[in-house]
């Protein structure tokens, strides 16, 4: 159809309680062009909204209140197997109506009321889904000390936007795969299969010392229910290593 999904990875601030948890404050965006053929012709951007399953209302982004978004009911439903959530695409910004000036995209996300994630760093759809099914991460806070833990996200999380039509207002998000410790700080992601999924931890030198290791890619079986505890966990395919040479950059540094 000519749209362009985009994964937002914008760092938040850190709470007050929560000193080692950070703000959740990035977003989903979605570009509709006027003409699929010529993307400079304009178009809208728009965001992903995801409505509360307690209060009906838009889970949206709070300025200078990162605690109440680190540890809101909201975060933790979100990140709780099995919760369905009803979502919608807000348009930011309409070249028709706002012309081709420069503008804050994440500002204009979290003005309008569109739902923040926890640093999302790369999504894709499902090979034979028609482009009805997206997966994307969520990085989390790579720290262990993080107060939001695995429960609120702190972990990081895989993440399911499901569609009738790539062009659709309106959609379901559930969570995937919760991080945890073992598996934290996703990245990079590519399907091995249309029921296989791989994704990179990028964990950063903090959480490399915390927990003594290196990034490592996981497979996932689309079709298991990670939040049974009868599920086998995801199954590492590659794990890093480190030799005198891996470092030479940050000595330079």
């Amino acid at each position: 159809d000519g749209n362009v999904w985009i994964v937002e990875d914008v760092g938040g601030k850190s709470g007050v309680t929560a000193p080692h948890a950070k703000q959740p404050n990035s977003f989903l965006y979605r570009f509709v062009p006027k003409n699929r053929r010529d993307l400079k012709q304009g178009g809208k951007l728009q965001a992903l909204q995801v409505i509360s399953a307690r209060s009906q209302q838009p889970m949206m982004f709070h300025a200078g209140q990162p605690d109440l978004d680190i540890l809101s009911q909201d975060a933790k439903d979100l990140h709780t197997y099995g919760m369905q959530f009803k979502t919608s695409w807000i348009t930011l910004h309409d070249t028709d109506s706002d012309g081709f000036v420069a503008f804050d995209a994440n500002k204009l996300a979290k003005s309008q009321g569109a739902t923040p994630f926890k640093r999302p760093e790369n999504g894709q759809f499902r090979p034979g889904s028609g482009f009805r099914e997206f997966f994307f991460d969520e990085t989390g806070d790579t720290n262990t000390l993080t107060e939001a833990g695995a429960d609120f996200g702190g972990f990081g999380s895989i993440m399911k936007l499901t569609q009738s039509n790539p062009s659709a207002d309106t959609g379901s998000l559930t969570m995937f795969h919760k991080g945890d410790i073992a598996h934290a700080g996703f990245d990079n992601v590519a399907f091995w299969t249309k029921n296989q999924i791989v994704f990179v931890e990028d964990a950063g030198d903090g959480l490399h010392t915390q927990r003594n290791a290196l990034d490592s890619a996981f497979m996932f079986d689309i079709n298991a229910d990670y939040g049974d505890p009868s599920t086998p966990p995801p199954v590492r395919i590659m794990a890093e290593g480190r030799d005198p040479s891996a470092t030479l950059d940050s000595a330079l540094g």
